[in-house]
């Protein structure tokens, strides 16, 4: 089977509703970063991590404290799921592939629809930059100097 490719693009998301099943690190990470895109997050997680819950307190995004159930995706544009459970990824990953739900599974490439960028925000300009889900470490390099140019260049 050849290797899917994947095409950057840059979208208007700020209407969409955008779910979150878990609330530790990565999905915390990932909220931070798409918040200054987006109007509304829902979390499902029965715990969350700090920083998703100084954002509750700020009412950009709604935890809910409990486990993922089935109906937790309707209505759903984005799904984003970062638990611990590989059969419950795979799960969610396959009922929202037959929603026609767009989803990324943080813990395996091969369930994603698109991968989560590491992103370079500065003024008008967003980067957004991959490794094809083959080296985070290479893409949070590539992300650090991007940024480190544009500082140096004010741009």
């Amino acid at each position: 089977m050849t290797e899917r490719q994947y095409f950057p693009l840059f979208v208007d998301i700020s209407e969409k509703e955008i779910l979150f099943v878990g609330g530790g690190k990565i999905a915390a990470r990932r909220i931070n970063a798409l918040a200054p895109f987006i109007q509304r997050i829902t979390i499902v997680a029965p715990e969350a991590d700090g920083s998703i819950l100084a954002l509750t307190e700020e009412g950009e995004v709604s935890w809910i404290m409990r486990e993922f159930d089935d109906e937790d995706l309707e209505e759903k544009d984005l799904v984003f799921v970062a638990t611990d459970d590989e059969e419950l990824n795979e799960q969610i990953a396959l009922m929202c592939r037959r929603k026609g739900i767009l989803v990324n599974v943080s813990s395996d490439k091969n369930l994603c629809d698109f991968y989560f960028p590491g992103i370079v925000r500065q003024g008008d300009t967003v980067i957004g930059i991959t490794a094809s889900g083959k080296d985070h470490a290479k893409a949070k390099r590539v992300r650090e100097r991007i940024q480190e140019i544009l500082t140096e260049e004010g741009i």
